[in-house]
């Protein structure tokens, strides 16, 4: 098992027991494990993972309204969608790089 998988597990781990108790700098730690896990993305999945972190960040407070348990499932929600952020972060700043700075100036 690779190193980003191992971190995108406990990034997953995290978002759920922050819904649950209080851990500082949250959003920051998820948001920089997404970095970590989004380097090893291939380009190929850019797209799916962009989409994926915009969904689920916009739709993450559509549990509020479940009883007993919707803030929970809107917290861990919101949580994976910085993970998934990060990641997305990290796979358009490759394709930046990629676009602009590996390319010899004409």
């Amino acid at each position: 098992m690779s190193v980003s998988k191992v971190i995108g597990l406990i990034g997953l781990a995290i978002a759920i027991l922050g819904a649950f108790i209080a851990i500082p700098y949250l959003d920051l730690a998820l948001l920089i494990a997404g970095l970590i896990v989004g380097w090893s993305i291939a380009r190929e999945d850019s797209v799916r993972v962009i989409v994926t972190a915009l969904a689920l960040t916009a739709f993450a407070h559509n549990f509020d309204v479940v009883p007993a348990i919707g803030t929970y499932l809107s917290s861990i929600i919101a949580s994976i969608g910085f993970l998934t952020a990060g990641a997305a972060l990290m796979l358009m700043l490759r394709n930046i790089y990629a676009r602009f700075l590996s390319k010899s100036a004409p």
